[in-house]
C-alpha cells in the first residue's frame, strides 16, 4: 500500500510497506521508497534506531532511486523475537528476506549499514542472497570485533575496567525515558561530534528513546560478544567504509581493521568532526558516496539474471 509519511525526520514521499518473512518466522517492516525500475539501494540501520535514520537519504535518493528501509527485528515496527532470536545470524536471515522481497532474482542494489546494519552485511558475507543481489556495499560507522575494548564511550584509560564497564552499559536495562535537555547531552557525548547541529541531535534522540527497552538490551548482549572479522574478509563485493573520526562507540580503529581487510575495498573516508551517526550528523557526504557506488556498480539499464528490469510490482510476503 502507499501513503504519505508525515513525521517530522521522515522523507515526504510515497512509500510502499510490505512485510518480509524471516528464517525463523521472524516479521521484518519493510518501506520502499521511490519509482519502480529505477536503480535500487538498500539501507540497514543500526542499534537502538529505525527506518526514520535514514530519513535524510531517502529524501535526497528517492526522487531518481528505488529506496528500500527496513527495520531491524524488535526495533521500530518489526515486532520482537522470541529469546532466542538475537544474533547475526538473524541479522543475515532478515537481510536475505528484505532483499528477496524487494528485488527480482538476480537484481542488483547498493547496500549500505550504519554500525549493526553494517555489522548485518558482514554476517551475511557469505549467504546467497548477499552475493546475488549486492553490486557494492557502503559500512558506515561500524566494526567487526572487540566493540567493548575499543569503545570511548566510558572516558577511562584503555583496560580490562573500561571494558567492563562499556560491557554493562550495552546490556544496561536502564529505561531511556523522554527526551529532556539532559539525555540529549548524554547521547551527544556518546554517540555524536562535539559540532553536531541541535536539530540532528534532537532527531537521534527521538529515534534512539523510542527503541524497546527488551530489543535496546538483547541486541546490547550480542554486540557486547561480537566476532565478525570472518565475515568482513568473505565480503568479497566492492566495499566502501565511512567514519567518523570523533566517534566513541565504534572509534576510526574499527574502520581501519575493516578496510585493511576486506578483499575488494573501495577507500576509507574519515570525516573530520563527526561522530557515530554519520548517516545524520554528515547525510550529504554520505549520500554522495552511495550516488557515487550506484553511477559506478549499476549502469542504467542493468537487468536481472531472468531478463528482467526490476519495474514489476513485488507482492508482500504474508
Amino acid at each position: 500500500m502507499s501513503r504519505l509519511l508525515r513525521r517530522d525526520d521522515a522523507p515526504p514521499t510515497p512509500v510502499r510497506e510490505l512485510t518480509a518473512l524471516s528464517a525463523d518466522g521472524a516479521r521484518i517492516h519493510v518501506e520502499v521508497h521511490g519509482r519502480e525500475g529505477a536503480p535500487a539501494v538498500v539501507l540497514s540501520h543500526g542499534w537502538t534506531c529505525s527506518t526514520r535514520f535514514w530519513a535524510a537519504q531517502v529524501r535526497d535518493l528517492a526522487v531518481d532511486h528505488r529506496v528500500v528501509v527496513y527495520d531491524q527485528r524488535g526495533h521500530g515496527r518489526s515486532p520482537a523475537p522470541g529469546r532466542e532470536g538475537y544474533s547475526t545470524d538473524a541479522l543475515a536471515d532478515d537481510l536475505e528476506a528484505v532483499l528477496a522481497a524487494t528485488l527480482g532474482p538476480g537484481e542488483k542494489a547498493v547496500l549500505a549499514g550504519h554500525s549493526m546494519g553494517g555489522m548485518t552485511m558482514m554476517a551475511a558475507a557469505r549467504r546467497a542472497g548477499l552475493r546475488e543481489h549486492a553490486a557494492a556495499v557502503l559500512l558506515c560507522s561500524t566494526g567487526s570485533s572487540r566493540l567493548t575494548a575499543e569503545s570511548r564511550v566510558v572516558p577511562l584509560r584503555a583496560g580490562a575496567v573500561r571494558t567492563r564497564m562499556t560491557r554493562a552499559l550495552l546490556g544496561s536495562r536502564a529505561p531511556l525515558g523522554p527526551v529532556t535537555p539532559v539525555s540529549r547531552r548524554i547521547l551527544k557525548y556518546g554517540t555524536m561530534g562535539a559540532g553536531s547541529a541541535p536539530d540532528r541531535v534532537e532527531t537521534c534522540a527521538r529515534i534512539v528513546h523510542a527503541c524497546p527497552r527488551a530489543a535496546r538490551v538483547a541486541w546490547g548482549h550480542v554486540l557486547a560478544e561480537l566476532d565478525l572479522d570472518a565475515g568482513v574478509r568473505e565480503l568479497r563485493v566492492p566495499t566502501a567504509v565511512i567514519a567518523g573520526t570523533e566517534d566513541r562507540l565504534t572509534p576510526p580503529v574499527h574502520a581501519r581493521a575493516i578496510a585493511a581487510a576486506l578483499p575488494d575495498c573501495l577507500g576509507l573516508t574519515e570525516l573530520a568532526g563527526m561522530g557515530h551517526m554519520t548517516p545524520v550528523e554528515a547525510p550529504e557526504a554520505v549520500t554522495a558516496k552511495l550516488r557515487e557506488l550506484v553511477a559506478a556498480y549499476l549502469p542504467v539499464g542493468e537487468v536481472g539474471a531472468d531478463g528482467v528490469d526490476g519495474t514489476a510490482e513485488r507482492e508482500d510476503v504474508a
